[in-house]
């Protein structure tokens, strides 16, 4: 999606809390009204308003995090076209409900308000009557859209309730990304947008699964998902492949398939617990060698040791005492600064 000449990550943050009650609506009004209209009225404006907005853009696409009072919300034809805005703007209700939402032509099945996904074509006009809640929303350009669904245009004002396929994976991915973006760097920040906007177009797709670009990127946000689920239980002994896929819900042959490059969902998590052991042999020295193998799920030191060896071509011991010398040779000592460099066979300089 993304081309190398697109300037860098652009990040900016509001909050209508440093405004004075009776101007915080107005400011909200001043803040978003380069996209669509705020339409207040004057016991809204005389209560104040609490809302802010992260806003995060690279690689063509920009994400934001809103938290708000219940507000009205407008984009009319008036502004339509006299605007230039033509992308999509997909509305993902982390908490609270997507409202009632009128102004276009919705099928009378489809939902009220629910706590899902809502997509928004700023080609046309719409009226959203939001409760307070936390949305997540992504702009995909228009071009990105049509490119991955025919009738793009009959995405307008279309809900999938969070329980429609795909929703959860696009509702984890999103919750995510609106924690860790603002630490990444602008080439993770584009394949993390980029992989939320895949997942949206696969969720809104009418065949999903025939975009091969949405597989992958369905693939990455699993994969991701279930990373994450390893990484905060690598001390439990009970953490297992089959623990995992159905804790998470999933297929045990897809996420093996998706986990063979690493050599499958088991030598992953093993791989894992050896480099947290790693660590923990070189932040915790006074601590048993045998404590750390049982922490980490192995049922013996022996077999921690052989898997170790195996992994990283030292024993558990041999890793630390080099961990300890390197970390002497840190503090300006020239004998243990030598001893670190005779046992990496790096000459000593001067």
């Amino acid at each position: 999606m993304p081309a190398d000449s697109d300037p860098p990550k652009l990040s900016t943050r509001f909050s209508t809390l440093a405004c004075p009650r009776e101007r915080q609506l107005l400011a909200w009004r001043d803040r978003v009204g380069h996209v669509i209209d705020v339409v207040p009225d004057k016991d809204q404006i005389a209560r104040g308003f609490a809302g802010s907005i992260d806003l995060h853009a690279a690689g063509g696409l920009v994400f934001t995090q809103a938290r708000t009072d219940a507000l009205v919300l407008e984009r009319s034809i008036a502004r339509v076209s006299t605007d230039m805005r033509r992308d999509f703007a997909f509305h993902v209700y982390a908490e609270g409900e997507t409202g009632h939402v009128s102004g276009l032509s919705v099928k009378r099945s489809a939902p009220g308000s629910v706590r899902g996904i809502i997509a928004f074509d700023l080609n046309q006009r719409f009226r959203i009557e939001r409760p307070a809640c936390r949305v997540l929303t992504m702009f995909v350009p228009r071009a990105i859209v049509a490119a991955h669904i025919g009738d793009c245009e009959a995405l307008h004002g279309r809900v999938l309730p969070e329980h429609a396929p795909l929703a959860r994976f696009v509702f984890e991915h999103f919750d995510v990304t609106a924690r860790e973006l603002p630490a990444l760097e602008r080439p993770d920040a584009i394949d993390v947008l980029d992989a939320g906007a895949q997942l949206l177009l696969a969720a809104f797709a009418d065949k999903p699964h025939a975009l091969s670009d949405s597989r992958a990127a369905l693939q990455t946000a699993v994969k991701r998902q279930v990373k994450r689920y390893i990484e905060a239980r690598l001390h439990e002994a009970d953490l297992t492949p089959t623990t995992i896929v159905e804790a998470l819900g999933l297929k045990r042959a897809t996420v093996y398939r998706w986990f063979e490059q690493e050599g499958g969902l088991a030598a992953y998590i093993r791989h894992r617990r050896l480099r947290e052991a790693a660590d923990e042999l070189a932040r915790f020295p006074n601590l048993q060698i045998a404590d750390i193998a049982f922490g980490l799920g192995f049922k013996s030191a022996s077999d921690f040791t052989r898997a170790f060896r195996r992994a990283f071509d030292v024993s558990p011991l041999e890793m630390r005492l080099r961990a300890l010398d390197l970390l002497r040779a840190t503090t300006g000592d020239p004998i243990t600064r030598m001893r670190a460099a005779h046992s990496k066979g790096v000459p000593e300089s001067g």
